[in-house]
């Protein structure tokens, strides 16, 4: 009668395994999350433009550029970039363009509570990710790498 004996080498082989097949999936679910957060948050913006304004003269204080520029430049980050992650078309300058965004949020408020600085901190790092190991084969810049070769 043989025994099966379970080394810890073979249990993280089979796990390692089961983490690559959901690989494509975790990553699509980061880029879902991540556009609808950003996404929502230039709705809210649009919704009510000279609210958005008001908060950027007097609430933020986005270095290097005017309230005005910087509450147009957010906003659009905010429903162009969301829309690209999505998909997963050029998700690194999507990602990088939503770490960017939201690293500014970060530095342009005065205080900040820190239940809002916990998810500031877990949307970058997920845009961090996305940035260095791309979108994963669930995307449009999995099909354009099939396609040139």
């Amino acid at each position: 009668m043989k025994t099966l004996v379970v080394t810890s080498a073979m249990l993280e082989q089979q796990v390692r395994g089961w983490v690559q097949h959901l690989s494509p999936l975790l990553l699509l679910a980061a880029r879902l999350y991540l556009a609808s957060v950003f996404f929502k948050s230039g709705l809210t913006k649009i919704d009510d433009w000279e609210t958005t304004l008001f908060l950027f003269e007097e609430e933020y204080s986005v270095p290097l550029l005017s309230a005005g520029v910087a509450a147009f430049l957010a906003t659009a980050g905010e429903l162009v970039l969301p829309v690209m992650l999505v998909l997963g078309l050029y998700s690194l300058t999507a990602s990088a363009g939503i770490f960017i965004i939201n690293f500014v949020a970060v530095i342009s408020l005065e205080a900040i509570a820190p239940a809002a600085e916990l998810y500031h901190l877990v949307w970058g790092l997920l845009a961090a990710y996305i940035v260095v190991h791309g979108a994963g084969a669930i995307s449009v810049d999995r099909l354009i790498a099939k396609w040139s070769k």
